[in-house]
């Protein structure tokens, strides 16, 4: 949906070494945000977009390999050409909806944006017809949804994934992270350290569900302990909304993880906006007054 960033860039690159003709779409489609979701306010930024895509066309021509052939820059005419995009439920319009997968997760606090999503890939996908589409791990239920998507209509397409680009502090790379200035940036990454404690647990042998969460829910409730001890003026709040462990194919929630498939932990968490800012402060777009919904993921491996 543009706002491009170093994920983005690493599945073209990706997308680049696997194929010889590469093309990217970039359209921020209306029917994944809610009623009140930030849809105005969804960073849109072209000209970097573009510069980017023509700086990494210009490092693939050196190395021989794919290039970018097109950028596919859709209006929503041409998206929704015969009714207006709608983003209310039941909703009037041409809908492709994958649940219960779509219903989970994600899915509970946001009840349109799979839909909204399974339903533009379709269309992208009938308009480009790609031998194969590249998706980042970050977006992990997405991931999920758009591969029985596929293989449930059918589609002449290899869906392939990459993994989850970071900042260097774990924080995961999102086009969202543009709203954050630097106090809600700096708590901001509760999210991966929690299910980097989670993942850890597995590691070291638990298979419990309680086990395995209870480092995760310990390091985010102290955060937010934290946070109300501190001055207005210094807080970052935010509020959990879901840390998931699930199955890896029906994102069902799992008391004990079989180790011969494997879990998937997930989480979302909402920065809230800031109730008060000093002179001076680092703000993010928006004077760190949109509320930013960040998501995360780490894979738990089958083990032998």
């Amino acid at each position: 949906m543009g706002a491009l960033h170093k994920g983005h860039i690493s599945l073209v690159r990706q997308a680049a070494e696997e194929n010889s003709h590469v093309f990217v779409s970039v359209y921020v489609n209306p029917t994944q945000f809610g009623v009140n979701e930030d849809l105005d306010s969804y960073p849109k930024t072209w000209d970097s977009d573009m510069a980017q895509l023509k700086e990494l066309d210009e490092e693939l021509e050196k190395s021989g390999k794919g290039r970018i052939d097109a950028v596919f820059a859709p209006t929503t005419k041409t998206m929704y050409p015969t009714l207006p995009p709608d983003s209310t439920l039941p909703g009037t319009g041409s809908f492709v909806t994958i649940t219960p997968l779509a219903n989970l997760l994600e899915g509970q606090s946001r009840p349109v944006f799979f839909r909204g999503v399974a339903t533009v890939c379709t269309k992208l996908f009938n308009i480009v017809e790609p031998e194969r589409v590249y998706f980042g791990q970050k977006d992990v239920q997405q991931t999920v949804i758009i591969k029985r998507m596929v293989q449930d209509f059918h589609m002449n397409t290899e869906v392939r994934i990459g993994p989850t680009e970071r900042e260097s502090d774990g924080l995961a790379m999102s086009s969202r992270n543009v709203y954050l200035g630097e106090r809600r940036r700096k708590t901001g990454i509760v999210l991966s350290v929690a299910l980097g404690a989670a993942r850890a647990a597995y590691e070291m042998g638990k298979t419990n569900r309680d086990d395995i969460l209870a480092l995760a829910w310990d390091i985010t409730n102290m955060m937010n302990i934290g946070q109300d001890e501190l001055p207005v003026e210094k807080q970052a709040q935010f509020e959990v909304d879901y840390i998931s462990l699930a199955d890896p194919d029906t994102l069902e929630e799992v008391e004990t993880v079989d180790p011969k498939k494997g879990a998937i932990l997930s989480g979302a968490i909402k920065m809230l906006p800031l109730e008060a800012t000093v002179d001076g402060e680092k703000l993010g777009l928006g004077n760190d007054k949109v509320p930013v919904r960040l998501i995360d993921n780490l894979i738990l491996k089958p083990k032998a």
